[in-house]
């Protein structure tokens, strides 16, 4: 790349960060918690045409799968590994299709008993503008930032773990191929 093809996406990098701590910044704003009856029912009928629009999805994704034969493998080694890729992929897909539509069924809850928009973590109340971004969501942005920060370590410590218990093997004695 020229100089200036890469200055140029420099700039552009740095205007998309700065957009994003703005919207980060807009979302942080709880001055505006307060939803009118109006505004929840049309959140709750939001969240219910999502709820619809998924199961209809998933529905369509459980018919994809079983019109699938599994019980003959077919073709080479590849295949069958691309096939098995692709189905567990599908089974992570389906883990959180579920877990959005268990957040959508809680959210649409919380509308019902006078809870929406309170942060499940903390008790704050959540912005209405992450709220119209992720209307199921059911905690704050700190909160939502401090539990994938822990994930991460969690994630981080567990592969520090896994990679350690490796280093530990003797060389020597695991691999040697001496002739005898």
């Amino acid at each position: 790349m020229t100089e200036k093809k890469i200055a140029n996406k420099e700039v552009k990098n740095k205007n998309n960060i700065d957009l994003l701590r703005d919207d980060a910044a807009d979302l942080t704003d709880s001055s505006d918690s307060d939803f009118t009856p109006e505004e929840l029912t049309a959140i709750k009928q939001n969240l219910i045409a999502m709820r619809k629009a998924l199961l209809k999805e998933i529905d369509i994704s459980i018919k994809e799968g079983s019109s699938k034969d599994t019980t003959e493998p077919s073709g080479d080694i590849y295949d069958i590994s691309s096939n098995e890729r692709d189905r567990e992929l599908s089974y992570m897909l389906g883990d959180r299709e579920r877990n959005k539509l268990r957040e959508i069924d809680n959210a649409i809850s919380k509308i019902d008993d006078g809870t929406y928009g309170i942060c499940d973590e903390c008790g704050e109340t959540i912005s209405k503008k992450r709220l119209s971004v992720i209307p199921y969501s059911n905690l704050c942005i700190a909160c939502k930032s401090k539990i994938e920060k822990e994930e991460k370590e969690k994630l981080n410590d567990s592969y520090s773990d896994n990679f350690n218990a490796i280093a530990i093997l003797d060389e020597d004695t695991t691999y040697n191929h001496s002739e005898e």
